[in-house]
């Protein structure tokens, strides 16, 4: 497996649910559709927005198939899907999203190492991982902030440039010179760098990040793929919304990934917003409120920047 020229924009999907708790699979069918049709890039199914470390090891298999089979190869999925704490149980969680067809398995980078230990555990853990996967399986890395976020060191992402098998890093560091620093790293590398943060995007875009991987493309997708694919030729406009972007990307402090839900509930896709992560009692009518008035801005948005790629 390769990603092949991974850019733009790959939103880290959230799962939805029945009343009764289980996946409303209907309903993702309907959000693989609507991010298609929002012209996104690629998809990261399995990730911490779809509440992964509340998913058994059947479910999260079952989501990343689905995703790969409703995306049917007009966008690239991949996934992430080991949160167990042993190598063992990792490669057992890893090797089973692989056979799913994504184009990609995603390390999630606090997993290799604890947060006390040192670069070289991490690397050692890594390379005892690697070593027990399929060979034909190509890897990702993503700083998942939860249980604890272990940002990479240039030194660790070049040891992961260097093995010539990892394609895509979700950088959650919100950190223009740490980022600027990765880039120089991986630059001339398979490796590429995917932003997670709205404030700092456009200025790393400028330094050659390749793309959007973050919370907000679950709200207004189409509005990240006019940027990502419009901030060289139209700079002024791609500065405006950057600008808007960021500031609506605030409302990520909310109760996320109840707020997406229910943004997604406007949009048709889904019908309730249950989740196994939060307590969905506790969105407020205000809080409902503020995502009513993003929904409206978006959509106003979308008639000055249009997505005709």
């Amino acid at each position: 497996m390769k990603i092949n020229n991974p850019n733009g924009v790959w939103p880290t999907m959230i799962t939805l649910y029945k009343e009764s708790g289980e996946i409303d699979f209907d309903a993702m069918g309907r959000m693989v559709e609507w991010f298609i049709q929002n012209k996104v890039d690629g998809l990261f199914a399995v990730c911490q927005s779809s509440e992964m470390f509340f998913l058994s090891l059947e479910e999260r298999v079952n989501l990343a198939a689905f995703v790969v089979e409703k995306a049917a190869g007009r966008v690239p999925v991949i996934a992430s899907g080991h949160i167990s704490n042993a190598i063992e149980d990792q490669v057992r969680e890893l090797c089973a999203i692989s056979e799913t067809g994504v184009e990609a398995v995603i390390l999630i980078s606090n997993r290799l190492a604890d947060e006390d230990e040192s670069d070289e555990v991490w690397m050692d853990n890594a390379q005892k991982l690697i070593e027990q996967l399929p060979e034909h399986i190509a890897f990702g890395i993503y700083e998942c902030p939860f249980p604890y976020k272990r940002l990479l060191t240039p030194s660790v992402l070049k040891w992961c440039a260097d093995t010539g098998k990892f394609f895509f890093l979700k950088d959650t560091s919100c950190d223009i010179e740490m980022i600027k620093e990765k880039l120089e790293v991986i630059e001339g590398t398979s490796l590429k760098l995917f932003n997670a943060n709205t404030a700092t995007l456009l200025e790393t875009l400028k330094l050659g990040a390749n793309g959007y991987s973050g919370v907000m493309a679950n709200f207004h997708p189409d509005l990240y793929a006019w940027l990502l694919h419009n901030w060289e030729s139209h700079p002024e406009e791609a500065q405006h919304l950057s600008d808007l972007l960021s500031v609506a990307s605030f409302i990520e402090r909310q109760l996320y990934p109840i707020n997406a839900k229910y943004y997604q509930m406007k949009e048709g896709i889904s019908s309730n917003y249950y989740s196994r992560a939060r307590n969905h009692a506790e969105f407020t009518a205000t809080n409902q409120l503020e995502v009513d008035k993003l929904y409206r801005l978006s959509k106003e948005l979308a008639k000055q920047f249009p997505n005709h790629n």
